[in-house]
């Protein structure tokens, strides 16, 4: 699989050690900066992130910051993303089960990396259900539907 990968300066450490995790399970990742701790305004990171998922480029986003709420709330700004925002292994299983959310938001201050990699297994891991879900994913694309 082909992800996305960005954060802010409060996420770095984690999104470096989930690009690590990524590429060795044998995905492929575009990571979209920053390259430091350096504190650094996440729109300009986090935006580019969710585009290229939006576009196609890639075909999941992780982002991530301090507790991943402005990161979740950029990211959702990009018509076509679905970020849902996890600090667990239920919120992730349920942001595919239901929601079919293509992109993550994970807060570095919130959970330790163990749980962050876990997260992530089980967000890639989870199939959408379809069904009932499916109709809801239309209408939040199309209020008409």
């Amino acid at each position: 699989m082909h992800i996305a990968i960005g954060s802010d300066h409060a996420g770095f450490r984690y999104k470096a050690a989930i690009k690590g995790h990524l590429e060795a399970l044998g995905h492929s990742v575009k990571d979209f900066g920053p390259d430091s701790e350096e504190p650094v305004d996440y729109p300009k990171f986090i935006r580019p992130t969710a585009m290229a998922v939006a576009s196609g480029e890639c075909e999941r986003g992780i982002v991530l910051g301090g507790s991943g709420n402005g990161e979740a709330i950029v990211a959702n700004r990009v018509p076509g993303i679905r970020c849902a925002l996890c600090w667990d292994l239920r919120s992730a299983r349920f942001c595919r089960e239901h929601n079919d959310a293509n992109m993550i938001s994970l807060g570095q201050r919130m959970i330790a990396v163990e749980e962050a990699l876990e997260i992530v297994d089980v967000w890639l891991n989870t199939p959408f259900s379809g069904g009932r879900h499916a109709i809801r994913i239309r209408q939040i694309d199309d209020p008409a539907a």
